[in-house]
């Protein structure tokens, strides 16, 4: 569930890099195969779906980094999914929040996908400390949610928005669909509140960019080019942002010296005032159980988002760094509880969609007993 792509300096790179070093703009530039890629990922559910349906519509859920840090173990009337550590990102998320938080996303869309196909879907928290849940699957008659509708069109929109209001009749709807137990949601949409929570990301911002570990982290998720997406069918691809292609080495190398402190704060700030809104999720209790379910809670206000025609995305930094959470917490008027996610929201067009990994690589060879 991040928030970040290339900075726009990596246009300049682009034209020195590709034409310097020789490299054909089309041996990195796969747009049909990365296409295809994205459309064999988000086919609708059939009426007769199966239980790797519902686990694709899981994959598609917003997640950190598009690291997809899970796997799904499938039985006749159950799926465990189970935190694939190895992809973790233990410099900005140390304590696995974002990890766990993810999870809760692609479980909610698994429980939306399972009702479609007529299943009730009962979470079972008992492990999700070690970062597992089981959901059992039993023949349902209620109505399918329409956001399962919304599932394969949902995407985190890093661009600038237009900056018109969302009427509040449209915010109520956000609300209703982002309730969750033990969860609260602050919506702030007054300018002069906006910009506090610009400040406050600024500054978290700051820090973030001035710890070598992180930027290393960040780099290493990063896609330069539709090829190298297509290749790893993960991380954040620079076309998802608007970005320019450049080849992988060259990304890679001149990342660190262009991604500027001085350049995410002038993004970060016409990001965040084209939004008329922002949605922060705070958990009341600090424990993996809420956080899986604040995940849960962002995943369907996502999904009523999309429904909606409102786009979003993340500007988690004043919730990765400590000391910038609990001031957050505190200017909320919730101190005891733990800034999650900090959400911005308005209308824009979309952008290219993040590729998934294919079903048989997450659902693992381990079978759930009947």
């Amino acid at each position: 569930m991040k928030r970040r792509g290339l900075v726009a300096g990596l246009g300049a790179a682009a034209g020195v890099g590709v034409l310097g070093a020789g490299f054909s703009f089309f041996a990195m530039n796969d747009e049909e195969a990365y296409d295809a890629t994205v459309k064999a990922a988000r086919v609708a559910l059939a009426e007769h779906s199966q239980l790797k349906d519902f686990v694709r519509f899981a994959t598609l859920a917003a997640n950190s980094h598009n690291t997809q840090a899970w796997t799904f173990e499938v039985g006749p009337a159950a799926i465990r999914i189970v935190a694939d550590r190895k992809r973790a990102t233990p410099v900005v998320d140390p304590e696995d929040h974002h990890l766990i938080a993810s999870l809760g996303c692609a479980v909610e869309n698994l429980v939306l996908a399972a009702g479609f196909g007529g299943q009730a879907a009962g979470v079972n928290l008992d492990k999700i400390a070690n970062g597992e849940a089981l959901i059992r699957l039993s023949s349902s008659p209620a109505p399918p949610s329409s956001l399962v509708q919304a599932i394969p069109q949902r995407q985190c929109t890093r661009s600038v928005y237009d900056g018109n209001s969302i009427p509040t009749e449209q915010i109520r709807l956000l609300e209703v669909a982002a309730r969750q137990e033990g969860v609260d949601v602050v919506f702030v949409t007054d300018p002069q509140k906006r910009e506090q929570i610009l400040e406050q990301i600024t500054s978290a911002n700051r820090v973030q960019m001035a710890d070598k570990a992180f930027v290393a982290e960040l780099n290493s998720w990063l896609r330069f080019n539709s090829a190298a997406a297509v290749t790893a069918k993960d991380g954040l691809f620079s076309g998802c942002s608007g970005n320019p292609q450049l080849p992988s080495w060259i990304g890679k190398t001149v990342f660190p010296y262009i991604f500027s402190e001085a350049a995410e704060r002038d993004k970060i700030a016409a990001q965040m005032r084209s939004s008329p809104g922002v949605a922060i999720f705070v958990s009341r209790k600090d424990d993996a159980a809420h956080w899986f379910n604040v995940g849960r809670a962002y995943e369907r206000f996502a999904l009523q988002a999309t429904a909606l025609g409102i786009r979003n995305a993340h500007m988690n930094q004043p919730v990765e760094v400590a000391a910038h959470r609990q001031e957050l917490a505190r200017s909320l008027g919730l101190p005891e509880g733990r800034p999650s996610l900090v959400i911005r929201f308005g209308v824009a067009p979309a952008m290219p969609m993040s590729l998934r990994r294919d079903v048989g690589d997450v659902i693992s060879a381990a079978q759930l007993a009947a």
